[in-house]
């Protein structure tokens, strides 16, 4: 796998590159704007030209985006639906012209209607941005949940639901948090359970749509349905489930992205990458 972890774009979008060296990351997901602002001053040809030849430089395999948080393509007011879309639609823009080939999104959460309704605003959203953006190279990654409160995508089903209604589905992927499988109820710390969790999705949404991995251990038990990430090894998960993970032969060449708490010394991720990297059985040939 390409470890990796989610960094800071503080300074410009290039510098998250220099924290992802910094800290020995193979893999790097950024916001390519402030995650809790819906507004950003547009991406200059400069600062384009400075992240693509940094990446180039650096020798990160990939770079994969996560979109604000303050979107809910889910949502059933209007307003919000609406200022979400746009918002969407210029993350999938910034990610194209940055060359990005991945932007990680949250499905939603439904609110006061019904997880139905969610799904189809979703869709509808979806097929809105795509049609107003024909030709893009960027790929959505629909991205598990905790399913906490009436967020969308605790079930694999609920992946599904959406993208059978997209028109393009070759412009939807998935993004699989281990956190969030684990406390939606799917297990992961034992053999039997991690391959049975690994079929059920290749049954229903396809591991050859799986595209980018998020590593994070959990602070709360199975089924808790409760979203609170925890490093590697410390939480609900433990090593043995996250070893299983990393020495799947089926994921050898996907980004596998840490997104747990970190101090500005970026000490946490060299740490939780140390373990994960530990953690990889060496075959008899040596690859």
């Amino acid at each position: 796998m390409w470890f990796g972890a989610h960094e800071s774009i503080a300074g410009g979008i290039d510098k998250a590159i220099e924290r992802a060296l910094q800290v020995g990351c193979d893999a790097l997901q950024v916001f390519t704007k402030s995650s809790n602002q819906w507004k950003a001053r547009p991406l200059s040809d400069a600062e384009v030209e400075a992240f693509q030849r940094r990446w180039q430089e650096s020798g990160l395999r990939i770079v994969v985006a996560h979109d604000s948080y303050l979107i809910n393509l889910a949502s059933p007011d209007d307003a919000l639906w609406e200022k979400s879309i746009a918002a969407f639609r210029e993350e999938l823009e910034r990610c194209e012209r940055l060359g990005i080939p991945y932007l990680v999104t949250h499905p939603g959460a439904y609110g006061t209607s019904s997880l139905e309704e969610g799904i189809r605003r979703i869709a509808e959203a979806l097929n809105r941005v795509h049609a107003e953006l024909p030709g893009y190279r960027v790929v959505t990654l629909l991205e598990t949940t905790a399913g906490q409160g009436t967020t969308i995508g605790a079930k694999f089903e609920e992946l599904a639901a959406i993208t059978e209604r997209v028109r393009e589905p070759e412009r939807i992927a998935y993004c699989f948090d281990t956190c969030h499988v684990f406390a939606a109820g799917y297990e992961l710390t034992t053999p039997d359970g991690y391959a049975q969790t690994m079929a059920e999705f290749d049954n229903v949404l396809g591991l050859d749509r799986l595209r980018v991995f998020h590593l994070n251990d959990s602070k709360r038990e199975r089924g808790s349905r409760v979203d609170r990430h925890e490093h590697i090894g410390k939480g609900k998960i433990g090593l043995e489930g996250f070893r299983q993970l990393v020495n799947d032969p089926r994921f050898q060449h996907h980004p596998a992205l840490l997104e747990t708490e970190k101090s500005q010394d970026l000490h946490e991720d060299r740490e939780n990458l140390q373990v994960l990297r530990s953690l990889v059985q060496q075959v008899s040939d040596g690859q």
